[in-house]
């Protein structure tokens, strides 16, 4: 079970994300917060929280700010910043702070959903739409690669296939409509790939795939 704090200024936007959230069986919402201010006060009073759904710009305490006290108060907790904020400087105060994710605010049910349970089970998350346009900004740098050890890993036919789809920027869902099959299964090879290739996350996996000629 995943406990689940959601802070965000704007009720109307808050109550989709908590309808949204609570109709997945493995999440709780356990607390609503409207500032980071709220956030603390709930989990001082022992709210549980496994992840916290922060947005960038809340008044009295924002998303960042919130994040840094999280990291050194609450480190059991994690910070996934929700914004409409997409431009890479916020990206990069989010993760310095201590987020562990960020999510562009027009992201889909479907991939917010997987970003909570991935963020949660494993490392940090960066929404979709972000992680192409970053990719396409570093496979502009220079930068060698090694191919050495590439041979030693063996990569399936449908591997590759859903390699292909996920560097075009499909969610788990689309991929799994796609090729006929469910969506847990996907999410299940997209972290068999990104552990095969010792890869960070799915952005270095597509760069990882596209350098050294797999997709």
């Amino acid at each position: 079970m995943i406990h689940i704090i959601l802070a965000e200024d704007h009720h109307i936007v808050r109550g989709g994300i908590k309808s949204l959230l609570e109709k997945e069986k493995d999440f709780v919402i356990t607390g609503e917060a409207t500032n980071g201010a709220d956030v603390l006060d709930l989990l001082n009073k022992g709210t549980n929280a496994d992840i916290i759904l922060a947005d960038m710009n809340m008044p009295v305490m924002g998303g960042l700010e919130l994040t840094e006290r999280i990291k050194n108060d609450f480190p059991q907790s994690k910070v996934i910043i929700l914004s409409a904020l997409d431009h890479e400087k916020y990206v990069i105060k989010a993760f310095q702070s201590g987020a562990s994710g960020y999510l562009l605010k027009s992201v889909s049910p479907d991939e917010l959903i997987f970003a909570i349970k991935h963020t949660h089970q494993h490392t940090a998350y960066i929404c979709s739409e972000l992680s192409i346009r970053f990719l396409n900004r570093l496979l502009t740098i220079p930068d060698p690669v090694s191919h050495e050890n590439i041979q030693d890993i063996e990569f399936s036919t449908r591997e590759i296939e859903i390699l292909g789809l996920i560097a075009e920027g499909f969610t788990n869902q689309e991929i799994a409509d796609k090729l006929f099959t469910s969506k847990r299964t996907i999410e299940n090879h997209r972290q068999t790939l990104i552990d095969k290739t010792n890869s960070r996350n799915t952005v270095a996996l597509i760069r990882f795939a596209m350098l050294n000629g797999i997709i």
